[in-house]
């Protein structure tokens, strides 16, 4: 097999794999802007020929792909020695943190997430063409070099020293970058190997709500304040520590000579109540929250990235408990992680196999006791498993975003199994049948699409759909979902908020949204007084509802002194266990059939 090598490094040649051609495209536009001779693939197999044919300086390449993924092709490329050496920056709508180290494991050199932020994209090719360049260019000045007098060993000495700066170190703040930072925690393990009372601690950084600040101050401001996080974090360090920025908002800090975890503690709390106070750039304060995660030396560590890789598990734990706080690695977090990506690899069999269920839950109208329509509730038959409940699953799927491609399919049954029984003449047609809409379904723009396909194909009256959207994903941006609703609602499809009062609305906001139901939370509706002394906010919530006109549904109604005091305070309808649990269709069929009345 022949490869030839672009003579012009001026004109780097950068080769694009991605099976999304929107993707493709667009990034072959703004790379090809800033001077950059581009390739396109489509797909795995394409990128090896492209690849055969010259030898690019620099592949960009996506993961998930039909017929070879990402992975395959980098494995491929790093097996052969004539194709090691091209650097491969993998990119992915995947951001957990093992695919992360699968794509450094498998030889790539880093990883952007999707969507792209279009200069950390240019940053991040700039800076690996760069030690490309610099890698080459050094293997030249050594030929040369060698052969020459002790003078000009000097110069190769000053040459070695720049170029080695311009490789490792971060463009925007000057620190050392990650490869600096992995050399600096090698040879952490190299003393700790000859000293065991040596210690040192790493601390992974990772800035909460960072794309937020990007997003509505600009760019420039986010680099801003990147110089900012960087020279407050080191002036909190000692000279023999290091301070290193990974990339993104990402920073790690290598603590040398600590005593124990406490000392460690200590450090991080410094860190994180020194966020506490803002951040004062040219032309405005900015407040920020830090999460981190602490991963301490041990004689098991033998390689850099595996301390660097449990801190950044043990930071992903911190934000999955509430953020701006830290946690320290432990190793069970490993067992914890394995079994999270197994069931997301399950995950992505089950939407092929086609192994979920959905079960449906009577919501009843309490003016007549009778059922007024069902919430479609979904349940995943796994092959060697029970039946596993979606608050096991969802937020799994919510994180991958596989969230899109299970809410369709539930979307999907629940609308032709409704269809079904109205064409049998099971059920009435005032009756409704509710489903959740999840925050990431809500922002994908294909979804009005789809349910006009849907509504389309099974004949179903648009006014019989009702979505189930939680009130955080409308808050978390309140003109767009506007926008969406008012789409929605041009349908003619009915909407419900879900959950309400345990987020975040604002009524100064509610009153624009075209919202048919208030949907409360059964939090709320349990823990009202048997004797009815206390309701909490429930009165409150049914108020609301009636003074914007709007239908109001207390979910979780489990005894009849609940069922009481909800009528008493006139709300409209109620669904739980003192009615029936979530059904499959066999199941509710009988329950139909009985015609009771509550």
């Amino acid at each position: 097999m022949s490869y030839k090598q672009s003579n012009n490094h001026q004109e780097s040649d950068i080769l694009i794999v991605d099976d999304t051609p929107g993707n493709l495209h667009l990034l072959s536009r703004i790379l090809r802007k800033k001077g950059y001779q581009v390739r396109e693939a489509i797909d795995g197999k394409t990128a090896l020929e492209e690849v055969n044919n010259k030898l690019p300086d620099l592949i960009l390449l996506d993961i998930m792909m039909p017929d070879i993924d990402g992975y395959t092709v980098c494995n491929q490329l790093k097996s052969d020695p004539n194709t090691a050496e091209v650097p491969i920056i993998f990119l992915s709508a995947l951001d957990d943190i093992f695919d992360k180290v699968k794509a450094f494991e498998s030889g790539g050199v880093d990883y952007i997430s999707k969507p792209f932020q279009f200069q950390e994209v240019l940053i991040r090719v700039k800076n690996q063409l760069t030690l490309r360049r610099t890698q080459q260019q050094l293997q030249i000045l050594n030929t040369q070099l060698e052969a020459r007098v002790e003078q000009r060993t000097k110069e190769l000495e000053i040459a070695n020293s720049k170029l080695r700066d311009m490789a490792f170190r971060d463009e925007l703040t000057n620190l050392p970058n990650r490869a600096l930072f992995l050399e600096r925690l090698a040879d952490g393990i190299d003393i700790k190997q000859q000293y065991p009372n040596y210690q040192f601690v790493v601390l992974l950084l990772d800035c909460d709500r960072f794309k937020m600040i990007n997003e509505s101050l600009g760019h420039s401001v986010g680099d801003q304040l990147l110089v900012a996080i960087s020279k407050r974090l080191k002036s909190l360090l000692k000279p023999e520590d290091t301070l290193a920025r990974l990339g993104g908002d990402e920073f790690a800090i290598m603590v040398n000579k600590i005593e124990d975890m406490a000392e460690a503690k200590t450090i991080a709390q410094k860190v994180i109540d020194s966020f506490s106070h803002p951040f004062v750039l040219p032309n405005q304060e900015v407040f920020i929250n830090v999460s981190i995660g602490i991963s301490l030396s041990h004689l098991d560590y033998q390689k850099p990235e595996h301390i660097l890789r449990d801190a950044d598990t043990a930071m992903y734990r911190a934000k999955d408990l509430g953020k701006g706080q830290y946690h320290i690695f432990d190793p069970s977090m490993h067992h914890h992680v394995s079994e999270k990506l197994q069931l997301e690899n399950d995950l992505r069999r089950a939407i092929t196999n086609n192994e979920f269920l959905v079960y449906y839950q009577p919501i009843i109208h309490l003016k007549t006791g009778k059922i007024a329509g069902f919430e479609a509730l979904i349940r995943w038959q796994h092959p060697t498993k029970k039946l596993i409940p979606p608050v096991l699953f969802i937020p799994i799927a919510e994180e991958t975003g596989l969230i899109n491609a299970i809410g369709y399919l539930v979307l999907k049954s629940a609308c032709e199994q409704f269809r079904s029984w109205q064409e049998n003449k099971l059920i009435n047609d005032s009756m409704f049948i509710s489903v959740n809409v999840s925050a990431r379904q809500f922002a994908n723009m294909e979804l009005s699409q789809q349910i006009q396909q849907i509504l389309e194909a099974t004949k179903l009256d648009p006014h019989c759909l009702k979505l189930e959207i939680t009130e955080s994903a409308i808050m978390d941006n309140p003109k767009t979902a506007v926008a969406i609703l008012e789409g929605f609602k041009s349908q003619n499809v009915r909407l419900s908020i879900d959950d309400f009062g345990t987020g975040y609305s604002s009524l100064s906001y509610l009153h624009n949204f075209q919202v048919d139901t208030l949907k409360i939370d059964k939090s709320f509706v349990q823990r009202m007084d048997n004797n009815g002394s206390s309701c909490g906010l429930v009165p409150v919530i049914v108020n609301i509802a009636k003074t914007m006109k709007m239908g109001v549904i207390a979910e979780g109604v489990e005894t009849p002194e609940q069922l009481s005091l909800l009528r008493s305070l006139e709300c409209e309808f109620a669904q739980g266990y003192l009615f029936s649990p979530p059904l499959p269709e066999s199941s509710l069929l009988d329950l139909i059939s009985g015609n009771l009345t509550w």
